[in-house]
């Protein structure tokens, strides 16, 4: 049986003023490197056999406190960074809706490709998940903990299990340092053990952005 932990990184002054990271390389904040110290000794304890983590500075940090605690390297995968958000990266969630309305009521309708530049949920499910499967075959059979983004980590998710984007709307995004939980068998293929787990230090912004 293989476990596949699926970790949001920690809390960034961007998720705090709800602006639009995406791809935008934006460090943690305090309140970001507290959660992952708190978390990581919790994901420790799952004893994971591998960490890989999106080449943003956000998810590497966060799984540097993982790393500590447990030895183990951090293995980087650009694959691994959050959904592109086109002309809106860089814009509050407030500026993206008054300068892009159409787009922004598609958006948050879930419509899968809104415009504006914003990479399409089919290319960002695609792309997470073959990056989450190249990461669990790392360690066939034992624990990969992924450090990874709010948006792509539902995508991911929800193409490793088949399941569509519209499903996908139903499930909660994480919270800023918390994770998903996903095992693999032979017989059942990929299911979902557990989802949004983790210790709440202090309000954290769980927009995917």
């Amino acid at each position: 049986m293989t476990r596949l932990v699926v970790w949001r990184h920690g809390n960034t002054d961007w998720n705090a003023a709800g602006r639009v990271q995406g791809q935008t390389d934006v460090p943690l904040n305090d309140l970001g490197r507290e959660q992952a110290r708190t978390a990581a000794p919790l994901l420790a304890g799952l004893r994971p056999d591998v960490i890989v983590a999106s080449d943003l500075r956000r998810a590497v940090d966060t799984a540097a406190a993982l790393a500590e605690v447990t030895g183990l390297p951090v293995r980087t995968d650009a694959r691994l960074r959050e959904r592109h958000f086109g002309q809106w990266q860089g814009l509050l969630l407030t500026e993206a809706a008054e300068r892009f309305p159409d787009e922004y009521a598609r958006w948050r309708a879930g419509d899968p490709d809104p415009g504006a530049g914003i990479e399409t949920l089919e290319d960002l499910g695609k792309r997470l998940g073959a990056a989450f499967q190249d990461a669990a075959d790392l360690a066939a059979g034992g624990t990969v903990v992924v450090t990874t983004h709010g948006g792509a980590a539902r995508q991911g998710v929800g193409y490793l299990l088949g399941w569509d984007h519209r499903v996908m709307r139903t499930v909660g995004s994480l919270g800023n340092c918390h994770w998903t939980e996903l095992r693999h068998g032979d017989a059942r293929g990929w299911h979902l053990r557990t989802h949004n787990v983790g210790l709440i230090t202090r309000p954290a912004l769980a927009e995917p952005v």
